[in-house]
This record gives C-alpha cells, structure tokens and sequence, in this order.
C-alpha cells in the first residue's frame, strides 16, 4: 500500500493511534510520537501484524529514540458515559497534549481527528503506511496489553491476560458465570446481555 501524501514535511510531525476500541472491559489507550530522523527505527508496521515479542522490542526503541512520546487513555468509567467514539478522541487529544515538543502536523490512523488545536490528517490503515502512526500503535497495544495482563491477576477467571478484554467465547461465558467487573463496560451490548441473562445486575462478586 503506498505512503499518502503529507502536506507537512517538518521534523515535527507526530503520529497518533489507539488501542482498544473493541474490548468489552479495559480502558482504550492512545499513544502520540514524534519520531527523530536522525535515530531512526527499523520495522515499524501495524502492531496487530507483529509478533508479541516484536512489539515490545520495537517499543523499547521507539521510547529510547523518538524525539517525543506520550501513552495516554480513557477509563471505563469516560467510555459507558461519552460513547467509546467521543472516549477515543478525548484520549487522542491528551496523547497529543502529552509531548513535548509541541508537534507541528499531527497525523492520525483512521477517518476522522478529534476537534482540536492542531493541523491534522487523518490516514486509513496508517498504522502499516505511515511510520510514525506505525510507532504509536505499537507504543499504544503494549502499554495496554501489559495493563490487561495486571487485570487478569486482579480478576481471574475472565482469562483477561490471553484475550486482552475481546469479547471472545471464553469471556462472554465468563462474564456470564461471574458477573461483570469495575472494568467491564457496562455501555456495551454483551456485557448488558450477560448481566441480563443472569439476572446478576450490578452486584457481583466483583462489586466493591
């Protein structure tokens, strides 16, 4: 897929990405970079096309040499009251207000930016066109990824640390037999659903 056209071409050019629109329990993770020509890294591509072991590598290097890069998110509590679309863009814009140094452009994976600030693009499939957006997703899957793997010590049973909070069979079954958690995202049709079906409502084992 060729690179799209960028009326920007500064050294100041960051690149934005979330993870975890889809999950039903976790928070959803946005990360913003800004990379630095002069320490440049290698293999960056779409994080969902990388390998476990691959993406922390690469996100250790992306930490040591980007000129800028900030993990920011929105909690559950933001995604079941603004929607997971206005949840999303509010954590893109605190990503962004994250680096320092302030970016120039901002380009972002997907069809739309937030309403904010500064001059933006958005760039469909830009994690796997665009490297610097390539170094946000894989900035923006690791930190999350780590956090769902800490959940799952919190809340067993809901194999959190394997399916990272997707709404697999494992864990709609789950969801069904225990109940749903403080991280569960209640907005979320089959979460609704599994309470519903047990007739558990918002007290569970987890409620405290």
């Amino acid at each position: 897929m060729e690179a799209p056209l960028i009326p920007y071409q500064g050294p100041l050019l960051a690149g934005v990405d979330e993870v975890g629109r889809g999950p039903l329990a976790g928070p959803v993770v946005t990360a913003a970079v800004i990379l630095d020509p002069a320490r440049p890294v290698e293999g960056l591509r779409d994080s969902k096309k990388l390998s476990e072991r691959r993406r922390e590598a690469l996100a250790h290097q992306i930490r040591e040499r980007a000129l800028a890069w900030f993990v920011a998110r929105a909690e559950v509590s933001e995604i079941d009251s603004l929607n997971i679309y206005h949840a999303t863009m509010a954590a893109m814009v605190r990503a962004v207000e994250g680096l320092q140094p302030v970016p120039e452009y901002v380009l972002v994976d997907g069809h739309r930016c937030p309403d904010w600030g500064w001059e933006s693009m958005p760039v469909v499939k830009g994690d796997d066109r665009v490297d610097v957006i390539a170094a946000a997703s894989i900035l923006a899957k690791v930190s999350r990824d780590q956090e769902m793997v800490e959940l799952d010590a919190l809340y067993p049973g809901y194999g959190l640390a394997g399916h990272k909070g997707y709404p697999t069979k494992t864990h709609i079954q789950a969801l069904e037999t225990l109940g749903a958690t403080p991280i569960h995202r209640r907005s979320f049709a089959p979460v609704r659903k599994a309470l519903e079906k047990t007739a558990i409502g918002e007290s569970t084992v987890f409620d405290f």
